[in-house]
């Protein structure tokens, strides 16, 4: 039994010693037989042996001498435009300042036949009534009230006119003369009146929401910094909420009947340039422009003056120049 049992382990040991000293000579024929036909150029097929597992052979990485050198095309230079006053770029268009305060234009000779322009104008105010007229803000205010009254009613008119038409401006100030608490439009009943309510009674003028705000904003301050009047300066009206340097220099003229600037409003700057008495931006240069050289006794008349011109012949749209006598003489550059 003990001669069988050693034999047979004997016999497994030489068996597995075998089976080993093959695969070696397998694998020595096969590296041997894959360097010839690596010089070939061929590589033979793989053999696997009982307990390998087969796998898929992974990419040959190219040499980088195979691999072609990716060039890349140089940056294009930035095209250089030649130097020359043709090909120069124009600056960039700055838009003009507005002009604050009092200023003055100085040296500024008067356009020629201005008189005569401005006369021949007038004639033709007087033989057509425009709503500047009879629905103009210096007219509204409450003839019958106290002057304090009047200068507030004067200073709200102008401020509910902005951007908005004589007729417009008029039914809202009847409104607040008629319905403000009390029945009495002063600094008291504004005051009182809740935002809702004033909303109400001006909200057919444009931009009623934000004057809403501003007329309550400036009634506290008129209570608190002006002992319940309006300021008789023009830096102290242009310091309350929505109110502007046309709207200042027209109540000063209206309410306290000083005329220390010209209220330029939209009808102003539009004719004065049609007419080309100046070339001008903003109706601030435009009231520059005009205060250096016209006469001072007509600063307050020619603003009403030219909003009628302008509401009723030498219109925004579709200007009537067959009707205007300034282009019969030819005074007026700007005539169709």
């Amino acid at each position: 039994m003990r001669t069988s049992r050693l034999a047979k382990e004997t016999q497994q040991i030489v068996s597995a010693l075998s089976s080993t000293r093959a695969l070696r000579s397998d694998a020595r024929a096969i590296r041997s037989n894959g360097v010839k036909h690596e010089e070939s150029g061929v590589l033979p097929p793989p053999t696997l042996g009982e307990s390998e597992v087969a796998r898929p052979r992974a990419k040959r990485k190219r040499d980088s001498a195979d691999t072609p050198a990716t060039v890349r095309s140089p940056r294009k230079a930035p095209k250089l435009e030649p130097e020359d006053a043709s090909t120069e770029r124009k600056p960039r268009r700055i838009p003009a300042k507005h002009i604050k305060g009092p200023v003055r234009v100085h040296a500024v000779e008067p356009p020629q036949d201005w008189e005569r322009l401005y006369d021949i104008t007038a004639a033709m105010r007087k033989r057509v009534l425009a709503p500047v007229d009879t629905m103009g803000c210096e007219s509204l205010a409450e003839d019958h009230r106290s002057p304090l009254d009047q200068r507030l009613q004067t200073l709200i008119a102008l401020m509910l006119s902005s951007q908005t038409k004589d007729t417009v401006t008029a039914a809202a100030m009847k409104n607040l003369q008629a319905d403000l608490p009390g029945g009495h439009f002063c600094l008291e009943s504004l005051l009182k009146v809740e935002p809702t309510e004033l909303n109400r009674l001006i909200e057919k003028v444009g931009f009623h929401n934000n004057k809403t705000k501003f007329i309550k904003a400036v009634a506290i301050i008129l209570r608190d910094k002006f002992d319940g009047d309006i300021p008789d300066t023009i830096e102290g009206l242009v310091s309350l909420p929505g109110v502007g340097p046309k709207m200042a220099y027209l109540c000063m003229s209206a309410a306290w009947g000083r005329d220390e600037g010209i209220g330029v409003d939209v009808h102003v700057h539009r004719i004065t340039n049609l007419w080309g008495w100046h070339k001008t931006n903003t109706p601030e240069q435009t009231r520059a422009e005009l205060e250096a050289w016209l006469p001072k006794e007509k600063w307050h008349a020619i603003n009403h003056l030219l909003v009628g011109f302008g509401q009723t012949i030498c219109l925004p749209v579709g200007r009537r120049c067959g009707e205007c006598e300034l282009a019969t003489e030819k005074l007026c550059p700007s005539a169709k």
